[in-house]
């Protein structure tokens, strides 16, 4: 064993004993407490015996003509008795206490004890001086005094049992008075009771001593027991002190005080399952909060949660049930009936309520989107918290500081996206997804290019499912790896078939999503699935959108290797996002899309026709091929051409078709004629 550890176990066996010795003092104290009060109790018991037998004695004496000396005994025999008494009704140790005997309660366990002990003294002399009322133990009634000498000594070695020295002191002094006169007088008999005496004498004190030490160790027991009664009783008290405090805390927000996430799920389903009362759920998500996490800090956000937390507490009326949910989303519960506002003023209120300045940050800083799901059937909570999230949604998507309700179009929306989520799987595994092909032309859309793939799926319940929705839910199933080799592994098929047919020069546009393009190795997908296809890099094109050019971080190195590579880089609807010229530079970009929301009614609008000059001038300018996509009719295409766009895309010069449908329509095409309106 090293120093240290050695030095360790002294210090952990220190405080063990440091512990040990200090229960030890107080146990002891214990005992003497109860030896303190037992005395007390004794005496008040023995007392009124040991006055009646003085009494008795008095009489007896006078009667027998020592009346003065009877009557001088027994004042002094009530005198300490009286003093006795009085002694056991001084206040305890520490006990608060006026009049004359205050100062008692300053004395310890032990001086009183010594204190009773001396008064039990001075009784027991004064019982020493019975001689001198018998002539020594030699009148014709000295046998009635020793009889009582043996009786009251013996009485007080049973009643003073707890503490040894009191009736030790008391029954000396009377039982050597009685054996000393006894020898002094002589005679066979009279030294023989002598001799009785002593030996009574030493069998009354080895009594009183070993009762002492029975009664130290019932009262040491009673104690321990009660000590440990008490101990249990403080750790059950502190065990469900514990217990409430931690149960406190696993429902309640650290932070703000309020319901947590799991506090908020138990009391919905509790007023759930208690009524059927309506209730109105809505959910709160800060606006422009990471902004502050951002630029102030995160203790700065962790005031603006204490804020909101408090602003939400004095804004609605009894009745509502506050909570946060985790981050900046809050949430409350209440029963609408119960309310006497309408639920759209209590959803303006918070806003308003939201939207007050902030210490430290400027006006509007901070904001709110509230969605809400009010309902008069029992519902779970994880029910009201999907309706209430698509209400928020759709209020985040109208801008700051709006709510939404969840009405029926949203009731729609969310069952197509329940029933997508669970048959997107099997469609998946079924091959039940197809690739149609809209074709995109060059030279102002009189000449085919080559072909954009687009995803679909005709859901046997909502129909045709917009591209947008079959990747999102992908995302959310953990599908979107397999879902993207299945549409390369198509695409990559298709130009296969082109080149087969002898359109070698033709290729296939695929749309890989921000989402897909920074979380999984496209890179490594779109050179498999060439491989797999036995095509050229030059087949295919990848068409990303705005907002994934943005996340340079993310994209920049996996978009670099697919340009070395050959594969050709889009900016998809461009003119929407915030993509600038330096991304679209070290992006190495070929083409921009132009969004169709800005060709889509470009003869009727000032605003676009400059917005789309300025891009196509833009790409010009930059080397890049610029294509218009939403090309729905002549007039459109024929402003597109004289602003210098020449290719385009759009239902007036091709809808999208199957794979087959594409493949014999592009063989039956000559690359000068102008195919417009074709339809699969």
């Amino acid at each position: 064993m090293g120093f240290s550890a050695y030095r360790d176990k002294l210090i952990e066996v220190a405080i063990y004993m440091a512990s040990a010795t200090h229960d030890t003092h107080r146990l002891t104290a214990l005992i003497r407490a109860d030896q303190l009060a037992t005395v007390r109790r004794s005496v008040k018991i023995s007392i009124p015996i040991n006055i009646a037998l003085s009494l008795i004695i008095m009489t007896v004496t006078v009667y027998y003509g020592h009346a003065e000396a009877g009557v001088l005994w027994f004042a002094a025999a009530l005198g300490i008795n009286m003093v006795r008494v009085a002694l056991c009704q001084a206040p305890f140790p520490g006990a608060t206490a006026k009049g004359a005997f205050a100062g008692m309660a300053k004395l310890s366990v032990d001086r009183h004890l010594f204190i009773a002990s001396l008064a039990a003294l001075v009784s027991g002399s004064v019982w020493a001086l019975i001689p001198a009322l018998c002539e020594g133990y030699t009148s014709a009634q000295f046998g009635f005094y020793l009889v009582v000498i043996c009786g009251i000594t013996a009485g007080a070695v049973v009643h003073g049992n707890a503490y040894a020295i009191i009736p030790i002191c008391f029954i000396v002094p009377p039982l050597m008075s009685m054996a000393g006169c006894l020898f002094y007088a002589g005679g066979f008999d009279r030294i023989g009771l002598a001799l009785a005496t002593l030996l009574y004498l030493g069998a009354l004190i080895r009594s009183a001593l070993e009762s002492e030490v029975m009664f130290r160790d019932g009262s040491g027991r009673k104690n321990e027991a009660t000590s440990l009664a008490g101990s249990l009783k403080q750790a059950h008290a502190r065990t469900t002190e514990v217990a409430e405090e931690m149960r406190h805390r696993a429902v309640h927000d650290a932070l703000t005080g309020l319901l947590n996430r799991s506090g908020f799920a138990a009391e919905v389903d509790r007023r759930v399952s208690q009524d059927s009362t309506p209730l109105c759920l809505m959910i709160l998500d800060l606006d422009g909060f990471k902004s502050v996490n951002d630029v102030f800090g995160h203790r700065a956000g962790d005031d603006v949660l204490v804020e909101v937390a408090r602003r939400l507490k004095d804004t609605p009326s009894d009745g509502f049930t506050i909570a946060r949910l985790g981050g900046d989303e809050f949430a409350v519960l209440f029963d609408p009936d119960k309310v006497a506002m309408p639920v759209p003023d209590i959803a303006n209120r918070i806003i308003t309520a939201i939207g007050e300045p902030f210490d430290g940050f400027d006006a509007g800083r901070v904001g709110v989107s509230i969605g809400i799901h009010q309902t008069r059937e029992r519902v779970s909570f994880s029910e009201m918290m999907v309706c209430a999230d698509t209400a928020l949604y759709a209020a985040k998507s109208g801008g700051r500081n709006r709510f939404h309700r969840f009405d029926e179009t949203l009731s729609n929306r969310l069952g197509m996206k329940r029933d997508i989520e669970r048959d997107l799987p099997r469609a998946l595994s079924e091959h039940q997804l197809h690739m149609w092909y809209q074709p995109i032309f060059s030279d102002g859309g009189r000449r085919f290019s080559h072909f954009e793939a687009l995803l679909r799926w005709e859901h046997d319940k909502h129909g045709w499912v917009s591209p947008v929705d079959i990747v999102e839910n992908a995302a959310v199933l953990g599908l979107s790896e397999p879902l993207l080799k299945y549409i390369l592994r198509e695409a990559c098929a298709m130009t296969a078939r082109l080149k087969a047919s002898g359109l070698d020069r033709s290729w296939v546009a695929v749309n890989i999503s921000p989402r897909e393009m920074s979380r999984l190795p496209v890179e490594t997908m779109v050179f498999e699935a060439l491989k797999q296809a036995n095509v050229a890099p030059s087949t295919i094109e990848i068409e990303i959108t705005e907002e994934t050019a943005m996340d340079m971080r993310a994209v920049e190195g996996k978009l670099a290797v697919l340009a070395e590579g050959g594969i050709r880089l889009v900016i998809d609807d461009f003119g929407v996002g915030y993509s600038s010229l330096s991304s679209l530079r070290h992006l190495r970009v070929d083409r921009l899309k132009i969004d169709n929301s800005f060709v889509i009614g470009l003869t009727d609008s000032t605003s676009a026709q400059v917005m789309v000059q300025a891009i196509v001038n833009l790409g010009h300018s930059l080397g890049m091929e610029v294509v218009a996509e939403g090309v729905e009719n002549a007039e459109t295409q024929a402003l597109l051409q004289r602003f210098g766009c020449r290719n385009m895309q759009g239902y007036h010069l091709g809808r999208p078709m199957t794979g087959d449908a594409a493949l014999e329509w592009a063989m039956k095409k000559p690359a000068d004629t102008l195919p417009a309106g074709q339809v699969a």
